[in-house]
This record gives structure tokens, C-alpha cells and sequence, in this order.
């Protein structure tokens, strides 16, 4: 093993089981050079951790030391050498549940569909749809011409363009006005860095000019030969819009603006009507929006309305009004209307005035109605209003607890609203709600192999915060499942941004509904699920209410007898990923596991380092820790920060690599410190995908396994068999 000058050893012994399983069962020659290497340090019972310097730094008169800053720099070989060494690790010590493992991938695997279809969507003269096919691991983008008896023809198969690489995704996939070209973006690495292409789909051939590090976005101009896309900073933030036109090799691309504020993010999209580009311009709290006539793309954008400080809108294009959905004097937003020749707010008809109790979270506009979506005492609720008379009214849903979005709906002229629905009982489902009749129309149900839906009971409950705050939680398990302490039960979280953690069903989640679990959905604040307060009260110097309901969830589940702490789980990804590393740190006792995905858990290090993407723009989130006030606040719960020397529970932490969301020495570095800092026997596990991002692994089956590998890890640590 290659010394390293500067070494400064931290005492951080791995649980005396690990190791000696790791002595006995490791295959060395298997991992050659990262095996001795991850001998050498367990011998000296010294996991991969501090191998250089430590970073000091101080502010607001207080010193802190990193110990394993240096696990920042991917471009060390000891950097990767330790992640490989942890990965190695970590496959020694699950080595036991590989079969386990195999048996819940094929479980899972078996669910599923392989060959099918998505429902057609049909714009102008073509129906669009995606397939796939037994065996394969990407989707096939199709389309027929005037009806779906027509001949099929095969757009993209991801199949082929993904082979080879361990990682693929297409992020935009936009056909041109006149359906002869497609614009399409895709990322090969995880790192959300896109390359663009266009496609000539009379002559199934690409052109030669292809753009790269560009953002995952394009849109098209009417003229069916001008494109829009966004570059990134060095921070990654979409930034800079540009022009560029096909077939023009002669001509540079035109940039036509730039974002020097480092809080906004630049996105570009189109008005439904097909009138408008809109370039959006958008903080955690501002917004601003800009359009140009999509007939005329070589005009300049103009300023709809001027950003004014935490006023948010979002506008969409009828006729000659433009429809604004804003929290201008009103918390939980409210739909306005206005010219589109004088859209200031002087000239604001109000449409759905401000609510104390229902918030709403968007709209989408079309020739004849506008749809609009309401959240109610944490549940979604559709508003339709009839454009031409005035009239509204609210549609229904078959079930008391449920999840509800709108598909992309390409179609202005249409009467037809097609959603997708589902609830933790209900599989995805694709309906066509017509606007007119109040009437839906069940299109696809996504088939689950051997799945009965009925043998399956969900609810929902409420557990009290310390201030009285009751917070929902949705449940389901099998029927006839008892409660007593001995249920196993998973407790997921989210818990920011304003996002809503509604019921979800998952086929891959009847592997452990069958096994007598109960999984529970905790919707804590920090999310939107109660309304805009309810995210208020959950973010800045209120952050610590999202942990304080999440503990208050896991006591009432014990309370009420569904589970007991020594049979309970929790689990979260990236913001909720800091949910989990703080829980761990205030109530170690209460859980016996945690699986921490992507964790944010490096909170103060990284809301320091405005260099790293995110960071700047996540002040109106998390706060500013410059200011003294935040700094404090933001320490007084940061994971990273809060490690002591008592307890923990089983802890299985994720990373990828390229992810440029969560930099992945995050997990990295927080797992360190709790094997240096920790007390406890109990398994701690790093797992980290060196060809990854944010997202993990792409491909509809390597998605399982990663699945597969989590619910072995908690099942060993539960001690269930099989």
C-alpha cells in the first residue's frame, strides 16, 4: 500500500463480527490491490478513513477541525481507493444474504410486465407511446400516423444507445412542430451534464452537429429549425440560455441571456397553446418569467412580470390572456388572469382568490377549461373551470387516501384531462377525465403478476408533535396482520422543499408487505402536504419541527402497537437523507436500523462552500450559515457535525460518485466519523456506485437489485430468514 505524507491514523475499529468475518470469508485475489489494502487496515483495526491533514477553519470565533476533508477530492487515488475498499467491505459483510438477495430481485422481477406498453398520446396527426420488451432493460420510443392500427415505427431504443455503458438516461425528448426532427438529451454518467442531439426521422439519421454540458432541457421554435438550451456554471446552475439554429454551421450560437444571480436557476419551456417560449427564472422564493413569440424566435424575451423578493408565479398562455398562479398576498397562492398586452398586476382578474385552507400547488390551461390542483387537509383535489361560462367544480376520486398528477396532456384543444392515479393499494393507473362530463375513463392499470389488491388494508393516522401539531401518516400492511411489537415496520420521510410524500404504490414493497411489514409514509413538515405553512414551519430556523414529527411518528407507531423499536426501520434519500442523520442523533434508541440514501448529512461544510453546486441558491432552504444566526442553528442539527460517542442504530448509507447534488464524500466522510465516534457493535455499511449520480443505477432491472440489496440489509439485521 502506497503511504501517504501527512498521515495522521484516527483510531476507528469496525464491530469484532465484521472483522472476523471479513478475515474468513474475504476473497482477496478477487479485489487484488484494494483487497490488501482493505487487509492492511483492518488488521490494524482501522477501517479507510483519515489519511491526511485535517481541515481547520473558524468562524464566528468557532474552530472546527474536519478530520476527512480530504475525502472531497475524487481525483486522489486514496479517495477512490477508499471507496472501493468500503465497497468491498460491504460486500464481504452482506456475502451472507446473496441468496436472500437473488431471491428478492426475482420476487420483485417476477411483478413486473416485462413486455408492454405505455397509453398512446396523441399529438397533431401521431400517436406517441413507449414499449418494452421481455428481457431488456430500456425503453423503445415509438409512434404511428393517423391511428394505431398504422405501421409502427421505432423512434429510439434506448437499448441500443445504452449498451456498453454502465449508466443512461434520456433527460428531454421533444419532437419538432413538424414531427420530422427530434431534440433529445442525454446524460452517460450520473453527473446531470447532457448532451443534445437531433435526430432526422425520415432518414433515421443523426446530425453531425451535437451540443454538449448543456442542461437536461430544449425546446423547440415554430419554425421547426431553432432550438433553446441552457449551459451550467461551474457550480452547476443552469445559467445561460442560448439560440442555436440547425443546418447553420456558419452561424455561432446566439446567447441571449445570463443569471449572475447566484440564487436562481434558468429553465426554458413552452406555453401549451404553442404561442410562447418561456424562460423561467426561479429561487427557492422568487420567480420571473420572460417570453418570446415561438413564431419569431429570432426576437428578444420580454419581462412578463418583474421578480419581486419571495413572490412567486407560474403562467401559462389562452387566447389573449396569460393565467398566473401566485403567492402575491396570498400564503397559499391564488389564480389570477390578465392580458397578455398589459399583464401588470393593475390589470389582475382574480379567477380563485387566497385560502387559509386550501393550497394551490399548480394549474394547466387549455382552449376551454383550466384544470387546477388543490391541496385539501393533505389530500389532492382537481378544480375544473369552464372558461366559458365561469362555472367549476371539483372532481372525485375512488378512494379515501390516494396520489393524483397530471400527464403531459400536449393536446390545448382537447376536452380530455389525462391524469395518473394510485394509492399504496392501488397500482398505477392512467385515466382520461373528460372535462365536459365529469366522467373518467379508466385507459391502462399497470399489471402486478399474482398481485390482489384486497388482500391489502391501508389508513391513515395522525400523531401529535410537542407543540400539538398532528401530522399524518399513511399505512398499509396485509390483511389480517395484528398489531403487537413483534411487526416489523419500515418509516420513510421526507420532509422538504415543499414537497408532498403522498401514498405511492410499489410493487417491489409486497416483499415486505407479504412478510408481515407494515410500511409507513410520515408527512412531516418541511413538506407541502398541508398547505404552504406547513413547509414554512419546516425549513430555515424552524428545520428542526421536520425531526421533532418524525421521532413523534416513530413513538406514536410504537405507542399505538404497531411495530416496537427493536422491529422498526426508517428510511430516506438526500434531504431526507438529513432527516434520517438527525433522528439518529437525537433518538439513537428508538430505531433499529436506518437506511440513509444520498444523504445531505454534511450540512455546515457544504452550505459554506459556495462553490459546490446548490449551495448558494439552498440558503433560502436551509439558511445562510455567514450569518451568525443561521451558522449556529444549522450546527445545532448538521448530522456530520452532531456525531458523539454513544449508540447507533444499523446504518446502511448510499452514494454515488458522480452525483452533483449530494458530493459524495458526504456519506463518505459522515460514515467515517461514526465508526470513529461510535459505541456500538452494530453493522454500518457504506455502498457507493462509481458510475453513478443522484439517482443511482438506470435500467428497470439494476434498479432491482439495488432494492434487493436494501431490504437484505434489513432483514439481517431484523433476523428474518427467508
Amino acid at each position: 500500500m502506497k503511504r501517504i505524507k501527512n498521515y495522521t491514523p484516527h483510531l476507528c475499529p469496525l464491530p469484532q463480527g465484521a472483522r472476523d468475518h471479513y478475515f474468513t470469508k474475504f476473497d482477496f485475489k478477487k479485489f487484488g490491490t484494494i483487497g490488501l489494502f482493505l487487509f492492511t487496515i483492518l488488521a490494524a483495526q482501522t477501517p479507510p478513513v483519515a489519511k491526511k491533514i485535517p481541515k481547520a477553519d473558524s468562524l464566528f470565533g468557532d474552530v472546527r477541525v474536519d478530520n476527512y476533508f480530504w475525502l472531497r477530492d475524487a481525483a486522489d487515488f486514496a479517495v477512490i481507493d477508499y471507496l472501493k475498499a468500503e465497497n468491498a467491505y460491504t460486500e464481504a459483510v452482506m456475502k451472507p444474504t446473496v441468496k436472500l438477495q437473488t431471491k428478492l430481485y426475482n420476487e420483485m422481477r417476477h411483478r413486473i410486465k416485462e413486455t408492454d406498453m405505455s397509453v398512446p398520446e396523441k399529438i397533431d396527426d401521431y400517436y406517441y407511446y413507449t414499449k418494452t420488451v421481455k428481457g431488456k432493460q430500456y425503453s423503445i420510443f415509438c409512434r404511428k400516423k393517423g391511428d394505431l392500427k398504422a405501421r409502427e415505427e421505432i423512434l429510439i431504443d434506448e437499448n441500443k444507445l445504452a449498451r456498453g455503458r454502465s449508466y443512461f438516461e434520456i433527460s428531454a425528448y421533444r419532437i419538432s412542430p413538424r414531427h420530422d426532427l427530434l431534440a433529445y438529451v442525454v446524460d452517460t454518467t450520473g453527473a446531470e451534464e447532457y448532451i443534445l442531439y437531433v435526430k432526422d426521422l425520415a432518414g433515421d439519421s443523426l446530425y453531425r452537429e451535437t451540443i454538449a454540458a448543456i442542461e437536461g432541457n430544449v425546446q423547440w421554435a415554430n419554425d421547426n429549425r431553432t432550438v433553446f438550451y441552457i449551459t451550467l456554471d461551474p457550480a452547476w446552475r443552469p445559467y445561460r440560455l442560448y439560440r442555436h439554429i440547425l443546418n447553420a454551421p456558419e452561424r455561432k450560437d446566439d446567447l441571449l441571456y445570463q443569471e449572475d444571480d447566484e440564487r436562481f436557476f434558468l429553465g426554458i419551456g413552452k406555453t401549451r397553446s404553442r404561442k410562447f417560449l418561456l424562460m423561467e427564472l426561479e429561487s427557492k422564493i422568487t420567480t420571473e418569467y420572460r417570453y418570446l413569440d415561438a413564431d419569431n424566435p429570432l426576437d428578444s424575451f420580454r419581462v412578463i412580470l418583474p421578480r419581486s423578493p419571495e413572490v412567486q408565479y407560474f403562467v401559462e398562455h389562452n387566447g389573449d390572456n396569460f393565467y398566473f398562479l401566485t403567492n402575491d398576498h396570498a400564503k397559499n397562492f391564488r389564480l389570477v388572469e390578465a392580458p397578455v398586452l398589459q399583464p401588470g398586476r393593475d390589470h389582475w382578474h382574480e379567477l380563485i382568490p387566497a385560502s387559509d385552507s386550501v393550497y394551490l400547488e399548480g394549474f394547466d390551461c387549455f382552449r376551454n377549461h383550466l384544470t387546477v390542483y388543490e391541496r385539501h387537509q393533505g389530500l389532492p383535489h382537481l378544480r375544473v373551470i369552464d372558461l366559458r361560462t365561469g362555472e367549476f367544480y371539483h372532481a372525485e376520486f375512488p378512494e379515501p387516501v390516494y396520489s393524483f398528477w397530471p400527464a403531459r396532456n400536449p393536446d390545448f384543444n382537447t376536452n380530455l384531462l389525462r391524469i395518473n392515479y394510485m394509492s399504496l393499494v392501488t397500482p398505477l393507473s392512467v385515466f382520461d377525465y373528460d372535462l365536459d362530463k365529469r366522467t373518467r375513463e379508466l385507459k391502462k392499470r399497470t399489471e402486478v403478476t399474482g398481485y390482489k389488491p384486497d388482500q391489502y388494508l391501508t389508513e391513515r393516522v395522525f400523531a401529535t408533535a410537542g407543540d400539538g401539531t398532528r401530522i399524518p401518516i399513511a399505512l398499509v400492511y396485509k390483511r389480517g396482520l395484528r398489531k403487537n411489537s413483534q411487526n416489523p415496520l419500515v418509516l420513510d420521510g421526507y420532509g422538504a422543499y415543499g414537497g408532498s410524500s403522498d401514498p405511492y404504490f410499489s410493487s417491489n414493497r409486497l416483499s415486505l408487505l407479504d412478510r408481515g411489514f407494515v410500511y409507513a409514509l410520515a408527512q412531516i413538515r418541511g413538506g407541502g402536504e398541508m398547505g404552504r405553512t406547513w413547509y414554512e414551519q419546516g425549513k430555515l430556523l424552524n428545520k428542526k419541527n421536520t425531526f421533532t414529527d418524525f421521532i413523534a411518528c416513530a413513538e406514536h407507531l410504537i405507542k399505538e402497537g404497531y411495530t416496537a423499536a427493536d422491529r422498526l426501520v426508517i428510511a430516506g434519500g438526500s434531504a431526507g437523507g438529513l432527516l434520517i442523520g438527525s433522528v439518529v442523533n437525537l433518538r439513537p434508541d428508538l430505531f433499529k436500523a436506518a437506511i440513509a440514501d444520498v444523504p445531505f448529512v454534511d450540512v455546515l461544510n457544504t452550505m459554506l462552500d459556495p462553490t459546490i453546486p446548490l449551495t448558494v441558491t439552498e440558503y433560502e432552504e436551509w439558511g445562510n450559515p455567514n450569518i451568525r444566526e443561521d451558522y449556529d442553528y444549522i450546527k445545532s442539527y448538521a448530522p456530520y457535525e452532531n456525531v458523539k460517542a454513544k449508540n447507533y442504530p444499523n446504518l446502511l448509507v448510499t452514494a454515488g460518485l458522480n452525483d452533483p447534488r449530494v458530493g459524495f464524500w458526504e456519506p463518505a466522510k459522515w460514515t467515517a466519523k461514526l465508526r470513529a465516534t461510535k459505541t456500538d457493535q452494530n453493522l454500518l455499511i457504506l455502498k457507493t456506485n462509481l458510475a453513478a449520480g443522484h439517482g443511482g443505477v438506470t435500467g428497470r432491472f439494476e434498479y432491482l437489485k439495488e432494492i434487493a440489496f436494501e431490504y437484505a440489509f434489513m432483514f439481517r439485521v431484523l433476523g428474518i430468514k427467508k
